[in-house]
């Protein structure tokens, strides 16, 4: 992404005011700390005139591939858990808990 748009010669302010976003948020990206969504991704390649793809095109470098992977696995489940844990959140205030019956409420065994 960062020689796509030294190609084109455009900075990371400008980057970031075509693609309606900020420069620090453009800044994370380029440095893999933060990975954009699918539409994000698609308005930084149409604005970088490339396909989605091309932006993560990159020298093979093992270590550091592995390195990013984990990073990315770390921050999808990162993500995951947050979801899932604020509609756990949303369903507890939809349906709020009854209380557990009492061991002598339940059925009899003879």
């Amino acid at each position: 992404m960062k020689e796509q748009r030294s190609i084109l010669g455009i900075t990371q302010a400008q980057l970031a005011e075509r693609v309606n976003t900020s420069t620090n948020y453009i800044a994370l990206i380029e440095t893999e700390k933060k990975f954009p969504t699918p539409e994000m991704l698609e308005r930084i390649a149409n604005a970088l005139e490339i396909d989605s793809p091309a932006l993560f095109a990159t020298k093979i470098n093992p270590q550091a591939n592995v390195k990013t992977l984990v990073r990315v696995q770390k921050q999808i489940l990162n993500d995951i858990t947050q979801v899932i844990s604020q509609r756990f959140r949303q369903l507890g205030q939809e349906n709020p808990q009854t209380p557990e019956p009492d061991e002598d409420s339940g059925p009899k065994m003879a």
